[in-house]
């Protein structure tokens, strides 16, 4: 990139190895003055170091940016999603794809606020988080212009890339020197780990590589009973007592940790086209995504459930691909969120090595008739003569085309 097309650039800034490459690559190739953006969404992370690492590599203090997003990151992201019950290719609770529009609006809004012309993040030209970024940059900033080193630089290899940091005095952690076992990218909703020991599909995943949950095997071997508070969809307090969207699912997430809850060995499809291997850790989400299929069941007319249900793995396949701030997200959104209009109540969990499962719900607005569905005397609410017609009206086209195969002896 030729010096002088940037002015100023806010990076997404983990102030880990890649980054503070990227850094100081932007500094130097691209001659511009680079504004940090550190993004804490729970990862578990102490933030701090990544600002006295942008210290040492010449950032000014006022052009240093870190937020604390939790409550907004659970809240306006991933409490919304959970309402669809959103699940990529059946399995995944896209974890990282949830976090990343949030990161590019705080960055588009930094960009605006210190007078910045670009905008960067470190993510390859290999994966989706490149398309997750750009796609919300350029919904919330036509114009901006962004700046993907790994699609642009000349770094071959990671030996390169350490030998570039140490021609700039960027310190190196010792894991960094060698080859790293595998990735990680964490918030408060997931884990994710891919890439190095992950590559191979066919090999199980090394238990060194789990960090968000206990081995279920050695989990408590008596179960844990634990009840999940629901308003119009949205999860409000565990056990009775009312929490924070961030709190009840950092609560969520101990529990489910320790009980073995949310892993998940996937091989999925990219949106560039490849298929990827990678391990994922939702503890927490897993259980909610049981508790408000639990909630449902009982307050959600049949079908407006089996709509969402349809809708849901397009409004999943959106969030993975990055189309977070489009229109048709928004009005699949407005859908949901519209039949989650009498989703309130309580439902019981049971969790025991490795699985959360419902075994209790209630709710003032439930649907459920136990005269209509007992086995015992009760109400006069169903004439199960009525089943008579109502089978042979449905039979119908089906005798309409059993006659025809008959006749035609096919």
């Amino acid at each position: 990139m030729p010096k002088g097309d940037v002015k100023k650039v806010v990076l997404a800034y983990s102030g880990g190895l890649d980054t503070s490459i990227i850094l100081k690559w932007l500094q130097t190739t691209a001659g511009c003055e680079v504004v940090t953006f550190t993004a804490d969404l729970g990862q578990g992370e102490e933030l701090e170091p990544a600002r006295a690492k942008a210290l040492t590599l010449g950032i000014k203090p006022q052009n240093i940016f870190i937020e604390d997003l939790r409550e907004e990151f659970v809240r306006d992201y991933v409490f919304p999603m959970f309402r669809a019950n959103a699940v990529y290719e059946g399995q995944y609770l896209l974890g990282t794809s949830i976090a990343r529009p949030l990161i590019a609006k705080k960055q588009i809004e930094i960009a605006e606020k210190v007078g910045a012309d670009a905008v960067a993040h470190g993510a390859t030209g290999k994966g989706n988080d490149q398309v997750r970024f750009e796609l919300s940059y350029y919904a919330l900033k036509p114009n901006v212009k962004v700046i993907a080193p790994w699609r642009e630089w000349d770094f071959k290899s990671r030996e390169a890339l350490i030998a570039f940091a140490e021609q700039n005095q960027i310190p190196i952690a010792k894991d960094k020197r060698g080859e790293a076992p595998f990735s990680t990218d964490a918030n408060l909703l997931h884990t994710s780990s891919e890439g190095k020991v992950l590559e191979d599909p066919g090999s199980e995943v090394p238990d060194y590589v789990y960090s968000r949950t206990d081995d279920p095997e050695k989990a408590p071997t008596s179960p844990e009973y634990i009840t999940v508070d629901f308003e119009r969809g949205d999860p409000v307090a565990i056990n009775g007592k009312k929490l924070s969207p961030a709190q009840l699912l950092m609560q969520l997430n101990a529990l489910g940790k320790k009980h073995g809850i949310g892993r998940l060995d996937l091989v999925e499809n990219r949106f560039v086209g490849m298929k990827s291997r990678g391990m994922y850790e939702t503890p927490g989400g897993t259980i909610l995504l049981a508790a408000h299929r639990g909630m449902e069941s009982i307050t959600l007319d049949r079908g407006a459930a089996h709509l969402k249900d349809e809708l849901m793995p397009k409004y999943a396949e959106l969030i993975y691909y990055g189309f977070w701030f489009s229109p048709e997200r928004e009005m699949l959104q407005a859908a949901i969120d519209k039949s989650q209009e009498f989703v309130s109540g309580r439902v019981r969990l049971k969790l025991y090595k490795g699985n959360a499962g419902v075994v209790g719900r209630e709710s003032k607005y439930s649907l459920y008739d136990k005269d209509l569905v007992t086995f015992e005397d009760g109400k006069v609410a169903y004439d199960q003569r009525d089943a008579e017609g109502f089978i042979r009206l449905n039979a119908l086209r089906l005798r309409t085309l059993g006659q025809r195969k008959r006749r035609l002896k096919l």
